[in-house]
């Protein structure tokens, strides 16, 4: 009798054991991923061997007429790079000049984008100040694309004062050599 007791016990905890692992499984499991996208705020001038750029005016040949602009300069592309944070949906990317050049207004206009880029890319006319102005707006979680012909393309002109939106005065203008004026581009959120 001990003997089947003990068989009897034995079969019931193999039983119980073996009811016990199978309700571990069921037809479905899951388990967790933990997803980290860092918040992300870049900006560069294209193509970075070659930003510098010279523009000038050209003397008259006839009494009685102002000096002429040169022709613009559109080699240079405004590229970026942005994933908004939850407290600052958009971003704007704003420019400035550090010098103030007498009688002459430096303007810069940012073509809409175009490129390889994608997301939300936000552009303008300005005539540069030594105070931060919005050039691009309504960034989102974008990217304009690397190098030239991706993201805005940059046209720079001068125009010697009292021309149409400037801030310059033709009677402040003075002969130079050269003077050079740094443009900085600053992404920020608003």
């Amino acid at each position: 009798m001990k003997k089947t007791t003990f068989s009897i016990a034995m079969s019931l905890a193999a039983f119980a054991l073996s009811a016990n692992l199978k309700a571990q499984d069921t037809n479905a499991d899951n388990h967790t991923i933990t997803i980290s996208v860092p918040e992300v705020a870049l900006v560069d001038i294209e193509p970075a061997a070659t930003k510098n750029i010279t523009l000038g005016f050209t003397a008259p040949t006839e009494a009685g007429n102002p000096v002429i602009p040169n022709t613009s300069n559109t080699t240079l592309w405004l590229n970026y790079s942005s994933i908004k944070s939850v407290a600052d949906p958009t971003r704007n990317v704003s420019v400035s000049v550090n010098a103030i050049i007498p009688g002459i207004d430096i303007q810069v206009t940012a073509a809409a984008a175009t490129g390889s880029g994608g997301g939300t890319l936000g552009a303008a006319q300005l005539t540069l100040s030594a105070t931060d102005q919005t050039i691009i707006s309504g960034i989102g979680s974008a990217y304009t694309g690397n190098g030239a012909n991706n993201g805005h393309n940059l046209t720079y002109a001068l125009a010697a004062g009292s021309g149409p939106g400037g801030v310059a005065v033709y009677a402040d203008l003075q002969a130079a050599a050269t003077t050079v004026a740094t443009v900085t581009y600053t992404i920020s959120d608003n």
